[in-house]
């Protein structure tokens, strides 16, 4: 609970079963969290025995795919604050506290990995990585003339529940895009938010799209072209 309202975090699972329960503890350690919904998104065996281990909340989503796990999680969250994370330990629990303060004035809080003093050692945020994210985010800042941006794929974001509740039927990706396209949304559709910095660890496991320089330079090249076509149809409604 924050100030009266009450606080659920979704993580969708695919990975993830030797982390997930220390990060679903940590949330509700926090003392702010009263929901933790958990999307088996087809996940590795073993993942529900874990996670039944907590007070989380279950849910199955049969599709595949980090979008389809998240907009599950979204649909079945309750809480008037929904927070999006990952069980993979990449993210720091006692971060919520940051989001929720500034939740007061901005009904959206996204969070970014590239502030290198919140890097720890062992994270997956290298030079390539770094600089990639920071040029697709300062695209997004000049394209739709929106504030300040240094990141454009983390899946750490707060929002207020009737924000969430109006942009997530506009969503249409299915795949690791989804964090790219929630972003997209909020500043095309003129929606006040705030990027902070957050602590970003060392991942248990190894990420199937960044892990080698080659995928992170082919995974990059799609995100910039999912931006230029989001802005493309984004125009072409103004102009209508």
């Amino acid at each position: 609970m924050w100030q009266g309202k009450k606080v659920s975090v979704v993580f969708s699972t695919y990975r993830e079963k030797t982390s997930i329960r220390k990060a679903i503890d940590d949330y509700f350690a926090t003392g702010f969290v009263d929901e933790v919904v958990v999307v088996n998104n087809n996940a590795e065996e073993g993942t529900d025995e874990e996670v039944k281990k907590t007070k989380a909340r279950l849910v199955y989503e049969k599709k595949q795919g980090y979008g389809y796990g998240y907009r599950r999680g979204i649909q079945e969250a309750t809480g008037d604050y929904v927070f999006l994370s990952e069980p993979d330990g990449t993210f720091l629990a006692s971060d919520i506290e940051r989001f929720l303060v500034y939740a007061k004035e901005f009904p959206v809080v996204v969070g970014t990995r590239t502030n290198q003093s919140a890097i720890l050692d062992g994270a997956s945020m290298g030079l390539l990585r770094k600089l990639a994210n920071v040029f697709e985010a300062k695209v997004i800042e000049i394209f739709f003339a929106t504030n300040s941006l240094t990141e454009i794929g983390c899946t750490c974001k707060l929002f207020r529940k009737d924000i969430l509740r109006k942009i997530e039927p506009l969503t249409r990706t299915t795949n690791a895009l989804f964090a790219t396209e929630l972003l997209l949304l909020v500043v095309s559709e003129r929606i006040k938010f705030i990027e902070i910095p957050i602590t970003f660890q060392e991942r248990a496991g190894e990420s199937a799209l960044t892990s080698r320089w080659y995928q992170l330079v082919k995974w990059g090249l799609h995100i910039l072209w999912f931006i230029f076509s989001f802005w493309f149809r984004w125009i072409i409604r103004l102009v209508k």
